[in-house]
């Protein structure tokens, strides 16, 4: 099992830099960044993170699609895979629709926008030229002329079961977040129904995000080894909002990679 942390788009931009080099330093498998509306971007504060660490592995978790044209998406994608090789996962998901209504990107499917949305992205990565006219999606003859070398994984964010369904389906990984064990298996079970309803037989990973307070490791360490226990490829903490943990984001990842990854 791996074992993330989160730095909070609530953090002042200019501490990200603390954090990452402290996650690191501590031995953190994964530190991820969230994209909040309307706090600092992801993908610029993902592309710091990574040029200020050496071997520390990155996570977005999550894009929202209807905020970026999903060729803007594979643009990004690609050129962060192409720069940091083997060190970066991004994820995209519904987004919050209030968030979504109040910039006027709301979609009245997110369902059809996800799926079209996550095909093409898959296939734009892998350096396939697309013309696509679909309900949301719409691209002629767009491809990314500066691919990954190796199609990297789209991981998809999903809590009800149409999304988990329809990300065991076409994508490449599935974020839960504040799952307990028992969520955790039901989401795989219906994550291995949109596998099968797609003819998927590769690996599908799930990553699973937990709120902690920062304080006690023997707890955070028990319930992270549950999520583990119960399906979870990858346990990602992030520290509850009102807490100190949030506030002292250097201090969190610490705890995480010193106190708790001991403890797995």
């Amino acid at each position: 099992m791996a074992l993330g942390a989160v730095c909070l788009p609530q953090v002042p931009p200019e501490r990200l830099r603390n954090a990452a080099v402290a996650a690191e330093d501590a031995g953190l498998d994964e530190l991820w960044l969230w994209e909040d509306c309307f706090w600092g971007g992801a993908v610029p504060g993902c592309a710091a993170a990574l040029a200020w660490t050496g071997g520390l592995r990155v996570g977005i978790g999550v894009l929202p699609v209807p905020l970026r044209n999903v060729a803007t998406t594979a643009m990004d994608t690609a050129m962060l895979h192409r720069l940091f090789p083997g060190r970066v996962t991004v994820g995209v998901g519904h987004g919050v629709q209030d968030w979504m209504r109040q910039v006027g990107a709301a979609a009245e499917s997110p369902m059809t926008l996800l799926r079209e949305y996550v095909a093409a992205l898959r296939a734009l990565l892998a350096g396939d030229r697309l013309t696509i006219d679909g309900r949301y999606v719409r691209l002629e003859e767009v491809a990314v002329n500066w691919p990954p070398p190796a199609p990297p994984p789209v991981v998809l964010a999903a809590i009800g079961p149409r999304t988990l369904r329809l990300s065991g389906e076409v994508a490449d990984g599935t974020i839960l977040v504040g799952s307990g064990p028992g969520e955790v298996r039901r989401a795989r079970d219906l994550i291995d129904e949109g596998r099968a309803v797609g003819g998927r037989a590769d690996a599908h990973c799930l990553i699973a995000q937990l709120e902690t307070e920062g304080r006690d490791a023997a707890a955070t360490a028990s319930a992270a080894a549950a999520l583990a226990g119960a399906g979870a490829d990858t346990v990602v903490l992030y520290p509850a909002r009102d807490s100190a943990a949030a506030a002292d984001p250097e201090s969190f990842v610490r705890f995480a990679a010193s106190e708790v990854r001991p403890l797995l």
